[in-house]
């Protein structure tokens, strides 16, 4: 048995290293024991995958083990998106386990287990499951396995607080990079079914992921942006792995940021749609988005890095909009999990609502915030936790950085050093799933983005 630690979204470890029959099969009784200690034998587990190498495979074992011990197993019938799995532990109450490693590389696979609250499971959950490991229970009664299609009930959902009506008006060429992902057979299903004409690349699952990488960003979407530059008018989506997360090209053919598409989304949902609520955010996220909260009359709730804090929080408050500068956001009405065919959809809505283009509605954030920021990340691999302690501590007693004075310390995750610019921070974190000391920045020039990361890595 290898240490099996959940990071801030799961546990991941290489197919066939550590990631194999006797350590699945270890976390699946942990998690069954977690289930039946908290909410009894008759609480139905969902199971789901993604189109990773293995994923079906170790979802029937996890499937059959709890089955063996006694559950109502319900496994889906094909590969499934996270958010709709999240969404039908929700309307079953049911609990949830899924095979997926998000947007890792290929050779990773993973487990996320989801509570009946269809969020991320929080850390006092995992850790119960991580001491769970080794224990076993006695069966109680005889389970058994049902294969399950989740698809309708999320369709019907969507269409109930999307307004597809609208998307109908829009004249925009819309084009879907299924990257190879979960969301083949879903996000495309949901326009066909609407009508929605859209062109579409990469449509087949691939456990390599067409040599790439599951992640929706600009260096693994040069196709997509090819296809949106050679079309008029054209507006390009995809999402990672899983389904959880969302890349948007606007109609330069330029990479939309999660910050201004969580931006756009605030605001659209709150005039057009007329929805109430927080915003919560990540202590990583943009500070263009307090900007246009605080212009809005609309309060900001601010979180650690990872969606389990952001649906944690968006559990607790009345939330408009939940979301991280990592991809992922949710609204309220949904469920607070992250949902990448949802913001695709969104994007949509707002478009046809606005009767404006990406690039429009991206220039009226710089207007209305009265500033343009910049963001960037540096990751450094350090030889140990001790290093990655030694520079967050020195980062916790810092007076100044890159010749600029410190506003203000928060320590929320990390550290966050607040600039007297009053547009610029650093933020300094240990990652929660890799050996890793990530550093964030953001600021309103370019030329100071280069500074602070020229003063770390010097």
């Amino acid at each position: 048995m290898t240490n099996i630690n959940f990071g801030t979204d799961g546990w991941r470890a290489v197919v066939g290293s550590d990631f194999n029959e006797e350590n699945v099969s270890l976390v699946t009784k942990a998690i069954g024991k977690y289930v039946f200690d908290n909410f009894g034998i008759y609480k139905k587990i969902l199971v789901g995958y993604d189109p990773r190498n293995k994923a079906y495979e170790f979802a029937l074992q996890c499937s059959e083990i709890l089955a063996d011990k006694g559950f109502t197993v319900l496994l889906s019938e094909r590969i499934i998106p996270t958010p709709i799995l999240a969404y039908s532990a929700k309307v079953l109450d049911a609990c949830a386990v899924m095979f997926t490693a998000s947007h890792n590389p290929p050779e990773y696979l993973g487990i996320k287990f989801i509570p009946d609250y269809a969020g991320p499971a929080t850390s006092d959950i995992t850790n119960e499951i991580v001491s769970n490991i080794g224990l076993e229970f006695d069966k109680k009664i005889s389970g058994c396995v049902k294969k399950y299609d989740f698809a309708p009930a999320y369709f019907e959902h969507i269409k109930k607080i999307i307004d597809f009506d609208k998307i109908r008006q829009l004249e925009k060429n819309i084009i879907f990079d299924g990257l190879y992902s979960a969301t083949i057979g879903y996000f495309d299903k949901l326009l066909c079914s609407e009508n929605i004409q859209f062109n579409s690349i990469h449509m087949m699952h691939d456990v390599n992921f067409g040599g790439g990488m599951p992640e929706p960003k600009p260096k693994y979407l040069n196709d997509l942006i090819e296809m949106v530059k050679n079309y008029s008018n054209a507006i390009g989506f995809a999402n990672d792995g899983d389904g959880d997360r969302f890349g948007i090209i606007n109609e330069n053919g330029l990479y939309v940021t999660p910050n201004e598409i969580i931006g756009i989304l605030m605001l659209h949902l709150k005039k057009n749609k007329h929805m109430t609520g927080s915003i919560v955010k990540t202590v990583g996220a943009s500070l263009m988005l307090d900007m246009l909260a605080e212009k809005s009359g609309i309060d900001v709730i601010e979180t650690a890095v990872g969606f389990k804090y952001v649906g944690e929080a968006m559990r607790k408050y009345d939330t408009l909009i939940g979301g991280e500068e990592s991809g992922g956001l949710t609204i309220k009405g949904h469920i607070p999990e992250k949902d990448g065919i949802l913001a695709n959809l969104l994007v949509l809505e707002a478009l046809a609502y606005e009767n404006k283009t990406l690039v429009e509605l991206q220039k009226d954030l710089i207007k209305f915030t009265g500033c343009q920021f910049f963001n960037d990340r540096i990751d450094l691999k350090l030889n140990s936790r001790e290093d990655i302690k030694e520079i967050i501590e020195k980062f916790k007693n810092a007076e100044d950085f890159a010749g600029m004075k410190i506003l203000k310390k928060d320590f929320k995750d990390g550290v966050k050093l607040y600039l007297t610019d009053n547009t610029s921070w650093v933020l300094v974190r240990a990652s929660g799933t890799e050996p890793l000391l990530r550093i964030y920045f953001e600021s309103d020039s370019l030329d100071k983005i280069e500074s602070f990361k020229n003063s770390c890595q010097n």
